[in-house]
């Protein structure tokens, strides 16, 4: 490789600027398909989801980079991408506002033992689904649980019944 081709691979072969509004173009457009028109998942990445990954990565690929063929460029647009996410995952840390946007809100699954079909067809859980998931929490009886919810990162969180119905059993020592 001579010196001409080494100093080639890492001038631009398109506008600096123009990489940066494509990769914020298609990283706030892809942002918001992944937060409004997908849904959660239980807590868990499935076949499905990395395969969908992989082709909206492909797809997205040439909306983003256009025809770029260096090294900077793809640093542009990586760096573009990546300093995105930092922002909003700092502005989501100092902003309640932020916050609410960015993650979906809980949903209350279970509510003084009794299942809430409604949220459950919303976010395609069946009552096996969520059955088998309240196991996994040592619960096998939806009348133990006064609120289930899933969370905004898809997993369920569960709050027992005590022996009397008042509050919550604790499993675990609390935070200190």
């Amino acid at each position: 490789m001579t010196a001409h081709e080494l100093t080639e691979l890492f001038t631009f072969s398109m506008s600096p600027l123009e990489l940066l509004i494509r990769g914020t173009t298609m990283y706030w457009f892809l942002f918001l398909i992944f937060r409004f028109v997908l849904r959660r998942d239980v807590g868990s990445i499935a076949i499905s989801d990395v395969l969908l990954l992989v082709i909206v990565a492909d797809a997205s690929q040439n909306a983003m980079a256009g025809d770029y063929k260096t090294i900077a460029d793809g640093m542009v647009l990586v760096g573009t991408i990546v300093g995105w996410n930092y922002a909003l995952d700092w502005a989501a840390f100092r902003f309640k506002g932020v916050h609410r946007f960015l993650e979906p809100p809980k949903l209350p699954l279970i509510r003084h033992g009794q299942v809430l079909h409604r949220n459950l067809r919303q976010e395609f859980l069946s009552v096996d689904d969520l059955m088998s998931e309240l196991r996994k929490q040592g619960v096998d009886d939806v009348s133990l649980v006064r609120h289930a919810y899933m969370e905004g990162d898809g997993h369920i969180s569960v709050i027992r019944a005590n022996e009397h119905g008042q509050g919550p059993h604790r499993t675990e020592d609390p935070v200190k």
